[in-house]
């Protein structure tokens, strides 16, 4: 795994093939997270507004329930046939299950099948997706030295930003061209159909790929396993290592993650009432701020360890979400509960808080692929990564939104929401110092 022999062409290949198809995974999720207020008034019944935005998140958390069942099929094809061919396929379902939401009639034009097929579209997009991730971060590791595997796989983990810009940008683009009218018309159709480019790049370059070289060593050995599921979930020592990493990195990573990047963008939108250009904005400035520091995360920790970098990102947000969030609505709207008034707005102030959230994303994000590929031996890797990252990414982050929303609407407290990130970055704090050691590398 990860040899020193491979040429640096090969991992620099790695590297772009396994990117491209994040960056698509975080682009379509930044879509429906983004979109969400205005799918819910085209997907939904009319009449009430709150009623169908909770219904929109709901259909935008459904992917995430869904995706540590497409980590059980998709892992364990992985670790049977290979990675190559696995994350080629969830690229084309992933593909094909965005591009067909925009392409989707609306409740006006057929009724209650409309939101029936988005969440079908969504839960396919999800299940594909819950076998991407893992192939990605597993082929890049397989190609790296041990003494480089964080820095290498952080640039999948830059993915995610910028799947966010490329979302950020399409959809903003989209907005000014056409006009708000014509956008919430049939324009938000068109950021769902530009993803088809993106999805035939990737699927073009993964074409060209060799197959890992440590899962082909493997393969003609004749020693990878025929029984994935029953080695990675029927042994306890590994079941152990994999609920451990769940509970004590995935979830807090997860929560830590959707806070600074999706929730920060809702709560500009949803509670503090900036108009769309600007909040795009203002995150997109904090995004290209934070993005290097995946990188420069992921390669400090090859010298000192990931798990610590990863807990230090935790308690940061644990200790200073609520204030963070309270200096935002200050710096957005002195006059808060009062409407916003852009005059009022001190924009340099709001970029650098959302560049100190995105610096803790960073903190955990950037490590953690190279940290769960050390966890697994290689026979059964794909599979034992795959889930405990997304249900920590699925379940505790993704359904992050619809709580948070959900315990603002029911306290009337507009930071009630961050009660749930925190609690959950705290229970993985104290899991990770008690139960999980950081591994060594396995070479």
């Amino acid at each position: 795994m990860g040899q020193p022999g491979i040429s640096r062409t090969s991992r620099r290949r790695a590297i772009v093939a396994s990117s491209l198809g994040t960056i698509f995974e975080w682009y379509d999720f930044f879509l429906y997270g983004a979109l969400a207020l205005l799918l819910g008034k085209l997907f939904f019944p009319p009449g009430n507004e709150t009623a169908a935005f909770l219904s929109s998140l709901a259909t935008f958390g459904a992917g995430f329930v869904v995706r540590p069942f497409g980590a059980v099929v998709f892992g364990r094809l992985g670790d049977l046939v290979g990675r190559k061919h696995t994350f080629l396929l969830t690229i084309v379902i992933m593909g094909a299950s965005t591009a067909l939401v925009g392409l989707l009639p609306t409740y006006k034009q057929i009724g209650i099948a409309a939101p029936i097929l988005l969440v079908t579209l969504r839960m396919a997009q999800g299940l594909a997706l819950g076998g991407e991730y893992g192939g990605a971060a597993t082929y890049v590791a397989e190609h790296s030295p041990a003494n480089r595997r964080g820095f290498d796989t952080s640039w999948i983990q830059t993915t995610a930003t910028l799947g966010f810009l490329l979302s950020l940008a399409v959809i903003l683009s989209s907005r000014l061209l056409l006009g708000e009218q014509t956008f919430a018309s049939w324009g938000w159709r068109i950021p769902f159909l530009v993803s088809s480019l993106l999805v035939a790049i990737s699927i073009y370059i993964r074409l060209k790929l060799k197959e890992s070289p440590a899962f082909a060593e493997l393969k003609a050995e004749n020693k990878t396993s025929a029984t994935p599921l029953k080695d990675a979930f029927g042994n306890w020592k590994n079941l152990k290592v994999l609920l451990t990493s769940l509970l004590g990195i995935t979830a807090g990573q997860g929560v830590v993650w959707y806070t600074g990047q999706f929730y920060a963008l809702f709560f500009l939108q949803n509670t503090l009432k900036v108009d769309a250009v600007t909040a795009y904005l203002l995150i997109g400035a904090a995004l290209l701020i934070g993005t290097p520091f995946f990188v420069i995360f992921g390669a400090l920790s090859d010298r000192i360890g990931r798990q610590r970098i990863m807990l230090l990102g935790m308690g940061l947000g644990a200790i200073s979400f609520i204030p963070l969030f309270k200096a935002l609505t200050h710096f957005v709207n002195p006059a808060y509960p009062a409407p916003y008034n852009p005059a009022l707005l001190n924009a340099p102030m709001v970029v650098l808080i959302l560049a100190t959230l995105m610096i803790y994303v960073a903190l955990v994000y950037g490590p953690i692929a190279a940290f769960l590929v050390e966890l697994f031996p290689t026979e059964i890797r794909y599979t034992s990564i795959s889930l405990p990252y997304h249900l920590g990414n699925g379940w505790f982050g993704g359904l992050l939104p619809l709580i948070a929303a959900s315990l603002v609407v029911k306290t009337g407290n507009i930071y009630a929401g961050l009660y749930y990130p925190i609690g959950v970055c705290i229970m993985s704090i104290v899991v990770s110092v008690i139960f999980l050691r950081q591994k060594r590398i396995r070479h």
